[in-house]
């Protein structure tokens, strides 16, 4: 073998042993920042979706009046969504979702549409729609 063949070959063992390097995983779809719909009080959020060990989890950034003027929620930084999973062809569940208009926790089910993310809250059967939150870009 050339030294030539043997530089070559010596390379090309030294790139399979080398381990691959990490490919940047995409963005799940429910990722990111949501504005809520308005509460009763004409109140709403914006609430940021992302990983949280194998599902996912929304935390209250900000909050906004009735009038779209932003205010001082004592709820900021409050977990709204925990435990979301994604369930696969748009779908998301299995997870809690917490109304800060009545406080009370409910079973989330999320949908990605075309308008948005169709957010809805169970418990005991019964089912309140939160209506379709918007992506805030």
């Amino acid at each position: 073998m050339t030294r030539m063949g043997r530089a070559a070959l010596a390379a090309l063992l030294l790139a399979a042993a080398l381990p691959a390097a990490p490919r940047a995983a995409a963005a799940d779809p429910v990722e990111g920042l949501w504005q809520t719909r308005p509460d009763d009080n004409g109140n709403f959020g914006h609430v940021r979706i992302a990983p949280c060990g194998a599902a996912f989890c929304g935390v209250l950034e900000r909050a906004f009046d009735g009038a779209g003027g932003q205010i001082a929620s004592p709820n900021l930084g409050r977990q709204i969504l925990w435990d979301i999973r994604a369930l696969g062809d748009g779908t998301y569940g299995e997870g809690r979702i917490w109304a800060p208009d009545r406080d009370r926790t409910y079973v989330a089910r999320l949908r990605l549409t075309d308008q948005g993310l169709a957010v809805e809250g169970c418990v005991l059967g019964i089912c309140r729609q939160g209506g379709t939150w918007t992506r805030v870009p």
